[in-house]
């Protein structure tokens, strides 16, 4: 849920339970002061009573008392204390039941005591509250409904600039050279947050080709020494007057030689897959590729005695030309460098998935691991990076790839 969202939320919610305690409480301060004010009435009343009592020295005739029913009954009870309470007011005119508020106290006429009980209709006083609270009722959904729009337009305009801004970093590049622009804020926090993020990019997209320049020109001038070392040790190693011990050594700083080789182009191929350099995308035909593996491979296998088994289906994906052939290129190697002697490959691809197996070790690889740069087996003379170099292919293009053992077979799985 959105930020604003979750402002709307908590706004709402607690502006619709101010109004509806306030709505209470104003609807029950009402109610108090019109009993107080037909309380008051009714005093009144009763006072009235006793004036006419004290000028006529006899009871009133109900006539004389306007809508008001009032009774009087003969007590011998001496005191009696004035209460007020709710009543049915019997409408003598339009002959109903209404709801009414009544007194009752105790007069004295001529020595005799009487309490004087008078009932007054409440059905003007209801109906004023009910119209005090339909009002209150309308004016509360009328705020809610400004609160709800505004909230919703005013909000959104606020917080456009931000999305403006986050926009701009879902798509940011570090491979561009344009940086993070900054974006026209009344806002404060918004205009500092649109200059942090400009700066940020700048800076980022700036260290970033300082980088890769440096790892491009590095990369480069390594090439050219290794290059003219390998020249030089191939003129060695035809040497005939070399000795068995010089020739020992010679091939050993050849592999070497060709081991850092291999290691530099596979780092540069690493930079180029994790910022996404590569954009040949089209579609490629993986069962060709396969089948053309294959027959590269097919001394590599024969040295070995290594059978192989293909099941292939047709399946093509969107992906850049080089980089699936790096894909199926590290896997077929993989399945032959650590294979073992008439060992056997089985490679089997589906609608959506490429699996290749393959003999070995008796012990399964560590599955958390294997696909880390530099990790390698006890008996891998390899420079650590291919499985890394797999996985990033895959992370790139959205591919699951995982491994699997079982029955002695190594499998390595490839989700398109």
């Amino acid at each position: 849920m959105k930020l604003a969202a979750h402002y709307n939320k908590a706004s709402i919610i607690i502006s619709v339970s101010v109004l509806l305690i306030s709505a209470v409480v104003y609807y029950l301060t009402i109610n108090h002061i019109v009993r107080q004010q037909l309380d008051s009435d009714l005093s009144e009343e009763v006072t009235e009573v006793i004036d006419y009592i004290n000028v006529n020295h006899r009871l009133p005739k109900p006539i004389e008392f306007d809508e008001d029913l009032t009774t009087f009954k003969k007590t011998s009870v001496a005191n009696f204390d004035t209460k007020f309470f709710d009543a049915p007011y019997a409408n003598p005119k339009e002959k109903k039941t209404e709801p009414g508020r009544a007194v009752s106290a105790l007069i004295k006429v001529n020595g005799d005591n009487y309490i004087v009980t008078i009932v007054e209709s409440r059905e003007n006083t209801e109906y004023l509250v009910q119209i005090i609270s339909t009002i209150t009722l309308i004016l509360t959904v009328v705020l809610l409904v400004v609160l709800i729009v505004t909230n919703r337009y005013v909000l959104n305009g606020l917080w456009r600039p931000f999305y403006q801004l986050l926009d701009q970093v879902k798509w940011f590049s570090i491979a561009d050279t344009n940086k993070i622009a900054a974006v026209e804020t009344r806002v404060d926090e918004f205009s500092d947050l649109s200059d942090a993020v400009s700066k940020m990019s700048l800076r980022a997209t700036t260290d970033y080709q300082g980088l890769k320049a440096f790892t491009e020109n590095a990369s480069h001038e390594m090439m050219t020494p290794l290059a003219i070392i390998t020249s030089k040790l191939d003129m060695l190693i035809q040497d005939e007057q070399l000795g068995a011990d010089q020739f020992a050594q010679i091939t050993d700083i050849y592999s070497a030689a060709s081991r850092l080789s291999r290691l530099n182009q596979s780092l540069l191929l690493l930079v180029k897959i994790d910022n996404n350099l590569l954009h040949d995308t089209e579609k490629q035909d993986i069962k060709t590729s396969i089948l053309e593996k294959s027959q590269q491979f097919q001394e590599m296998l024969q040295n070995k005695y290594i059978g192989l088994n293909l099941a292939l289906e047709p399946l093509e994906v969107n992906a850049s030309k080089y980089l699936i052939d790096v894909l199926i290129n590290n896997l077929f190697s993989n399945a032959i460098r650590h294979n073992k002697n008439s060992g056997s490959i089985k490679i089997k691809l589906s609608e959506n998935k490429l699996i290749i197996q393959n003999t070995g070790d008796i012990t399964p690889l560590q599955q958390d691991a294997i696909f880390e740069r530099f990790y390698k087996s006890r008996t891998s003379d390899g420079t650590g990076l291919g499985l890394a170099i797999i996985k990033n292919i895959c992370t790139l293009y959205h591919f699951e790839i995982k491994y699997e053992y079982a029955d002695g077979m190594h499998s390595f799985i490839v989700v398109f």
